[in-house]
């Protein structure tokens, strides 16, 4: 079927049925909207119609659906900037996770001192900051959590190596008072752990950061 050419009312029900559809359908469930009619041919001659358009007819699976031509999807991804606040809990969890991955959510526990509530993983993992990593092989085989490319992007790190260290969150004056007393109730004559003084500058890091999101059309 050319540009010039008038679609026939098969070719027409089918693209509608297309457009108005949720999700991709199969040429069976096509044709059930249009009284057993065979679409295959209809569903040929629509895909090529749109090869050279803006939007083409791609069958994925058995299913057809149209989508955004390939080299004109960037036009329908613009930057939206949400402010995504965490809370303290999220946040220590997070730098748990970035200084100790591969960690468990036990362990996370364990540094933390209190349980770690499910919905604050998720809400680390919805942001696209944390990820499942794998099960520790031990018993119970716990899932295990680990920081994502995402997370490193975020907070401009080239890897985990450039997390700060806590001479260099003392110079900046990032240490939580509170952490600086645990590090002494744990014993004067100890180094120092890096778990509570390198949780608290990525806490200040986290709240005080936006996070910017690609929202795909």
């Amino acid at each position: 079927m050319s540009d010039e050419e008038q679609p026939d009312d098969l070719i027409r029900a089918v693209e509608a049925v297309l457009f108005a559809a949720e999700e991709p359908m199969t040429p069976e469930a096509i044709s059930a909207h249009l009284n057993g009619a065979d679409v295959r041919d209809a569903l040929r001659d629509l895909q090529a119609h749109y090869a050279k358009r803006g939007i083409h007819l791609v069958e994925r699976g058995r299913r057809w659906q149209f989508q955004t031509a390939p080299d004109l999807a960037h036009l329908l991804r613009p930057e939206r900037e949400q402010i995504r606040r965490l809370s303290r809990a999220a946040t220590e969890v997070l730098a748990i996770v970035a200084y100790h991955e591969p960690v468990s959510r036990a362990e996370v526990e364990s540094i933390r001192g209190v349980q770690t509530a499910k919905g604050t993983l998720d809400v680390l993992m919805e942001a696209g900051w944390v990820r499942i990593a794998g099960r520790r092989e031990v018993a119970g085989r716990p899932v295990i959590y680990a920081t994502t490319p995402e997370f490193l992007s975020h907070f401009g790190l080239s890897s985990r190596r450039d997390l700060p260290g806590i001479a260099e969150l003392k110079a900046a004056g990032l240490l939580d008072p509170v952490d600086e007393a645990y590090d002494a109730l744990m014993g004067e004559g100890d180094e120092p752990s890096k778990n509570s003084d390198q949780s608290g500058q990525l806490e200040d890091k986290s709240r005080s950061s936006l996070e910017k999101t690609d929202d795909s059309a």
